[in-house]
């Protein structure tokens, strides 16, 4: 089995240093960060913190270098998904492509280029430390299910989750995949943007009662809107929430938005309240708080351009 990780920025790097370990699997990724491409292809790829790993795989910058690949995982942002899987679906021809990236509308994006396409939700989270090197801060399992207009088959759908799932990343194919990405949608929507406006961790946030209000009032938008297209969630996101800011799960990590912000990056805004906002519109649901957080985040971002 050859897999191709498009996007090898923490994320993508947890499913590729993983995977890699693996003696039927061949891992290749593309990424256009030159110094962690070129790292990975002399040392290897690094994992530490709540987990470690040293995979040895093919990188690469120039998409033209990539051979024909049984998957495809995209873990880029999502505002560079649609670059991303216009240079690499060449290498998809014959293969499955999954999303496992934030937010909502990805899965459309790579639909528009290969034929078969994975909805996908991750919770592992980290950041890259230095080229070739990545903290996992964040341990969680992955869904993996068919996208509805344009499904892998069911036979790849398991192939791809029983190869995560040996390599160490718990993941699993299931025949509806959307509550699991509503989930995440909401979860991420919630905290996400609160950290990033108040530079606090997570568990800091769910710590201050105000802001933890905050964060309830933003997903009960959310829900609502779940609920008008008549998908039950498979978990409550407030209890993610609560279980995710424990010392011993995320209290002291910080959210990529949060990361984003600190380093003058564009956030994936649009993607994460913005999507739940343009939803909430379609459907005739009310989601002011949503479009508050995406003003000021809008701002923020605005201040450094």
């Amino acid at each position: 089995m050859r897999i191709c990780i498009v996007g090898c920025g923490a994320v993508g790097s947890l499913f590729a240093a993983n995977l890699a370990g693996l003696d039927d699997v061949e891992v290749w990724a593309f990424d256009l960060n030159r110094a962690h491409v070129d790292a990975i292809n002399k040392n290897g790829l690094q994992l530490t913190g709540a987990g470690e790993a040293h995979g040895r795989l093919h990188a690469t910058s120039d998409a033209a270098e990539l051979p024909q690949c049984d998957f495809g995982i995209v873990a880029t942002k999502a505002m560079h998904a649609e670059a991303a899987i216009t240079m690499t679906a060449h290498a998809f021809r014959d293969g499955a492509v999954a999303s496992v990236m934030n937010g909502i509308g990805n899965e459309e994006t790579i639909a528009a280029q290969v034929e078969r396409v994975i909805r996908g939700t991750t919770f592992p989270a980290g950041k890259i430390l230095e080229p070739g090197v990545v903290q996992w801060d964040v341990k969680g399992d992955t869904s993996l299910g068919p996208f509805e207009p344009q499904p892998a088959r069911a036979d790849e759908i398991a192939a791809l989750a029983d190869a995560c799932t040996r390599a160490g990343m718990p993941t699993h194919a299931v025949a509806d995949a959307r509550p699991a990405q509503w989930r995440k949608v909401i979860f991420n929507s919630a905290t996400n943007p609160i950290g990033a406006l108040t530079g606090l961790t997570h568990g800091r946030v769910c710590e201050d009662k105000a802001l933890r209000a905050l964060v309830s009032g933003l997903v009960n938008e959310g829900k609502a809107v779940v609920a008008e297209q008549g998908i039950v969630l498979d978990m409550d996101p407030e209890e993610l929430i609560d279980r995710s800011s424990q010392p011993d799960q995320a209290y002291g990590h910080k959210a990529s938005m949060l990361q984003d912000i600190e380093a003058r990056r564009p956030t994936e805004i649009d993607y994460l309240n913005g999507g739940i906002a343009r939803f909430g519109r379609d459907l005739g649901v009310p989601t002011p708080l949503n479009d508050a957080v995406t003003a000021l985040i809008k701002g923020a971002e605005n201040s450094w351009i």
